[in-house]
């Protein structure tokens, strides 16, 4: 298995060391970007300012609930955007609003976690996202 590259977008402190915690447990080395909010994510993904010299991730874990810029926003400029639309993306977020969920799938998400508020269980989610999204599908090439 080769390893990937994921972009988190999130704003949580907590969540943050969380996540990257159990990518750190997890099998295979993967590289873990970290923006905190919606606009430090599309600078991320155009490759703007300090990201200037940023890799385009594989996959992106996107927050529905961020700063300057909501996760919908960022999901709809992924999708929109001839060079990002086929990095998959995971709205990973607290919010548990079926009008999030649907809004998120309406802009072409891959897939809705709400994430589980025991660490153990918001641990072995982020593994299972790993699992299936490094072992098991196959991504579209850069």
């Amino acid at each position: 298995m080769e390893s990937i590259h994921i972009l988190l977008v999130e704003d949580n402190e907590g969540d943050i060391l969380l996540t990257s915690e159990a990518v750190e447990e997890g099998k295979i080395l993967n590289k873990l970007s970290v923006v905190r909010d919606g606009k430090e994510a599309i600078d991320f993904l155009d490759k703007k300012g300090s990201f200037a010299e940023a890799n385009t991730p594989d996959l992106v874990l996107l927050d529905v609930n961020l700063p300057k810029i909501n996760g919908h926003e960022v999901l709809k400029y992924i999708k929109q955007h001839k060079d990002l639309k086929t990095i998959p993306v995971i709205m990973l977020t607290t919010s548990s609003s079926q009008e999030d969920i649907d809004s998120s799938y309406r802009n072409y998400a891959n897939c809705y976690i709400t994430k589980p508020i025991e660490v153990e269980d918001f641990m072995a989610a982020v593994n299972q996202i790993e699992e299936f999204w490094v072992n098991l599908v196959k991504l579209p090439s850069k």
